[in-house]
């Protein structure tokens, strides 16, 4: 914010969670504690009880999947996964056993059993000492105030419903069901007491580019509604009465990011060329065929990346290989002739088949899932190689394989792939007989045999996520060590290098479909590594395009030459994050 605080202005300092500047009359909402009635309940109506918290369960499930519906089509599929987790809540057998045993035990009505049940719940996750899961408290309340709700028959319809015209929206906690259906002609911002940068709610407010802060304290308690205020999202300033001087201010920053965003939409069309003539690939990440629309929008060249299991999860049944083959088709045919590269079943580890009993596991992410599970399981994976084959007719289509270890992985699931092209041939159904397969080098065992690897596809694709994780034993999850999640950290340099190295040798591409991909002080460092494509999320895709097409690749090789003989990872970030702020300023400007 600007230097100095004004006369008669009053600032909050919060954290900021999603960028941008807003102006406004802010509405305060008072949160107000509805009396949770209890009362005996005798014997023989025990069993009412018990039907009446599944009523209110199943009610839930289905307003839950309608605001997932509601933000798929919004926003895109990624952002309405966030739901996934509320979903999983109402499966969870804990809470209809533990809800049903304090009604048995204790012969009380079933509102005050789920209270005290869900306020034993939030307040365990609460002192957790770990960072996630108490992001995740939010999430939990969200769920557990609808479920209560339906239980008293309340209606969720509250100020949020009644807005009339646009302000800034002042609260103690905000849920995400409640962010993401936020009407944007209305809500100008919003600033909570608590929450975090990494909380489903800061995610929605930059899905829908909203402003906003979070972590204010006791904003709320003294705010009133009416007062006219500032927020600004970049820096986590929530001024109260700004000054002439203030907003002044405020408008030349305003300025400039419409200036910036201009001249983002200006390059939407352009390749992402460097200053000295090479030629990068940028992709789009998509979940879901309704986020083709996006791709398009943002720029990309095709799809780098479709992760498939969003197909799969929170539903009663395996979709069917018709209805995989129509999800694919749909995208393919939107994109066409950019191409599509469809990643095969990534189950485990944070996704799970709620209709499939996977066995509980020490350390999922180190256990059954991806192809492992895919190559164990045959019939399920059968049935969307056949889907991803028939969609390759429209000839823009590509496969990858996730979690590859070793060479006998790609083996087994090439061999399967070939067995089902006979099968189709037989049928006299089209498919594209040259569908070009890779793998995902996202194992240290992967890359360190990425020489062997490269013989047996046709790319790589880099999942700098997990590769970062399973190289350095790292939970970034975990607050005590979170810290040490390094993507610079030269180990893991080493191994894409190592990655890239061998694809070029062999003849192939290599791209990377990770979090470094989308972020753009890495992209350099990325580039002079010698990576041939970059895939990331569509919103993102604008950004990075801008970014390379004012850098010189033989800026970036230095750069990751002298990355490559130096210890600390550190070093390597500032050095790469000096280049990207040197050559595009306003990409970072606050």
């Amino acid at each position: 914010m600007p230097e100095h605080a004004k006369a008669g202005e009053q600032t909050f300092k919060g954290i900021p969670v999603s960028p941008g500047v807003c102006r406004g009359r802010i509405l305060v909402l008072d949160k107000k504690e509805s009396s949770i009635p209890k009362y005996d309940v005798a014997e023989e109506d025990l069993p009412e009880q018990a039907q009446r918290l599944e009523k209110a369960l199943i009610e839930t499930r289905r307003e839950i999947i309608e605001v997932q519906r509601q933000v798929n089509e919004g926003v895109g599929a990624e952002n309405a996964s966030i739901f996934d987790a509320h979903l999983l809540v109402l499966e969870d057998p804990i809470l209809i056993d533990e809800v049903t045993r304090l009604i048995a035990s204790r012969k009380i009505n079933v509102e005050w059993a789920f209270h005290e049940f869900a306020e034993k719940y939030v307040a365990t996750l609460s002192r957790i000492d770990d960072e996630y899961l108490r992001e995740r408290v939010s999430d939990i309340r969200d769920v557990t105030e609808r479920i209560m709700n339906n239980l008293l028959g309340r209606s969720d319809a509250g100020a949020l419903r009644k807005l009339h015209e646009p302000c800034i929206i002042i609260a103690e906690e905000l849920v995400p069901s409640q962010t993401a259906l936020f009407d944007k002609k209305f809500v100008l911002g919003f600033a909570t007491d608590s929450g975090s940068k990494t909380s489903h709610t800061a995610i929605m407010a930059r899905s829908l580019q909203i402003p906003a802060i979070v972590g204010l304290k006791t904003a709320s308690q003294q705010l009133k509604s009416g007062d006219y205020a500032l927020l600004d999202g970049y820096t986590g300033h929530l001024v109260i009465n700004p000054t002439e001087q203030t907003l002044f201010e405020y408008g030349q920053l305003a300025r400039r990011q419409v200036t910036f965003h201009e001249k983002l939409r200006d390059i939407l069309e352009q390749p992402a060329v460097t200053l000295d003539g090479v030629r990068v690939v940028l992709s789009a990440n998509i979940e879901q065929p309704g986020d083709a629309a996006a791709v398009k929008n943002c720029g990309a060249e095709g799809v780098g990346l479709f992760r498939t299991e969003y197909l799969f999860i929170n539903r009663g049944i395996l979709p069917t290989e018709d209805e995989q083959y129509a999800a694919y088709q749909q995208v393919a045919a939107a994109l066409k002739p950019q191409p599509v590269i469809i990643r095969t079943l990534d189950l485990g580890g944070d996704k799970f088949l709620s209709h499939l009993q996977v066995p509980n596991e020490m350390n999922p992410f180190l256990g059954w899932r991806a192809i492992r599970f895919c190559l164990q399981e045959t019939q399920i994976f059968r049935a969307q190689l056949r889907a991803i084959l028939r969609a390759s007719a429209e000839g823009n289509v590509k496969m990858m394989y996730p979690m590859i270890s070793c060479a006998a992985e790609v083996d087994q699931a090439n061999a399967l792939v070939e067995e089902y092209k006979t099968e189709l041939r037989k049928e006299g159904i089209p498919f594209d007989e040259n569908i070009e397969i890779g793998a995902m080098i996202e194992i240290p065992s992967a890359a360190i045999a990425a020489d062997t690897l490269a013989k047996k596809v046709k790319f790589f694709s880099i999942g700098t996520n997990d590769l970062i994780q399973y190289s350095l034993a790292i939970d970034r999850l975990n607050e005590r060590i979170a810290h040490l999640y390094e993507p610079t950290h030269p180990a893991v340099l080493r191994l894409i290098k190592m990655t890239v190295d061998a694809a070029h040798k062999h003849g192939i591409w290599c791209g990377v479909c990770g979090e470094m991909a989308g972020d753009p002080e890495l992209i350099p460092l990325l580039l002079g590594l010698g990576v041939d494509e970059l895939s990331a999320t569509p919103a993102i895709v604008p950004q990075i395009k801008f970014l390379i097409r004012r850098l010189k690749l033989q800026e970036a090789k230095a750069l990751a030459e002298t990355a490559l003989q130096t210890d600390s990872g550190l070093e390597i970030l500032v050095s790469s994050q000096t280049l990207a702020r040197n050559i595009a300023p306003s990409l970072f400007e606050k």
